[in-house]
C-alpha cells in the first residue's frame, strides 16, 4: 500500500515536470508570435505615415512645379510688355522728331516767303544806298545788320567776278572769248542760311 502510494506520488511529480516543460516550450513560440504582431503593427502604422509623407511630397513637387510655371509665363509676360513699351517709346520718339522737324521747316518756310517778299524792298534800298551814299552811310551799316540778323547774304557779283552760273544769271553778255566774267551787276543776288535764295542777275563778259 505504501509502495502504491509512493508510485501515485512519482508519476504525479513527472507530470507536473512535463506539463512544465510544454508550458515553457510554447513560451518562445507565444513571445514570437507577440514580437511578430508588433512588428506588423509597427508597419501598418508607418505605412500611413509614409504614404503622407509621399502624397506631401508629391503634393509639394506639383506646387513648385505649379509655381515654375507662373514664373515662366509671367517672365515672359514682363519681356513682352517691355519690347510694347520700347517700342512704343521708339515709335513716340520717332513721331516727335518728325513733329519738330516739320515744325521746324515751316518755320524756315514762313520765315523764307517773309524775306522774299521783303527782297524788292531791299532792292530798293540797295539802289537809294548808291545814289545817296554819303547821305545814307550810317543807315545801310544798319542795314546790313538787319539783312544778317534774317539769314540773308550777299552773293559776290562784282566787277571781275568769274561767272557761275549756280549763283549767277546772265541776262547779258559780249565779247567772243571762252572766259566768262562779270561785267555789271544788274540786281543782287543772296543766300538765304546758306542756301541760294535768288541768284545775282548779270552782264557777263567773255574774254
Amino acid at each position: 500500500m505504501i509502495g502504491r502510494k509512493k508510485m501515485d506520488r512519482d508519476d504525479k511529480m513527472m507530470d507536473d515536470e512535463m506539463e512544465n516543460e510544454v508550458q515553457f516550450d510554447e513560451m518562445p513560440e507565444k513571445s514570437i508570435k507577440n514580437d511578430g504582431m508588433r512588428e506588423s503593427n509597427m508597419r501598418n502604422n508607418e505605412a500611413p505615415e509614409a504614404d503622407m509623407k509621399n502624397k506631401k511630397m508629391s503634393f509639394d513637387e506639383k506646387e513648385i512645379r505649379d509655381l515654375q510655371a507662373k514664373n515662366v509665363a509671367s517672365e515672359l509676360k514682363i519681356q513682352e510688355l517691355t519690347a510694347d513699351l520700347q517700342r512704343t517709346r521708339a515709335d513716340f520718339e520717332n513721331y516727335r522728331k518728325q513733329i519738330e522737324m516739320r515744325i521746324d521747316n515751316e518755320r524756315k518756310m514762313a520765315k523764307e516767303v517773309t524775306v522774299r517778299k521783303m527782297l524788292p524792298l531791299i532792292d530798293d534800298m540797295d539802289r537809294a544806298f548808291c545814289n545817296y551814299e554819303a547821305e545814307l552811310g550810317p543807315v545801310k551799316k544798319n542795314f546790313e545788320k538787319i539783312l544778317n540778323e534774317l539769314g540773308l547774304k550777299r552773293i559776290v557779283s562784282e566787277k571781275g567776278t568769274e561767272f557761275n552760273p549756280e549763283l549767277h544769271e546772265a541776262v547779258m553778255a559780249e565779247g567772243d572769248g571762252e572766259k566768262e566774267v562779270i561785267a555789271e551787276t544788274l540786281r543782287t543776288g543772296y543766300y538765304y542760311d546758306g542756301e541760294v535764295l535768288r541768284a545775282a542777275m548779270v552782264k557777263i563778259s567773255r574774254e
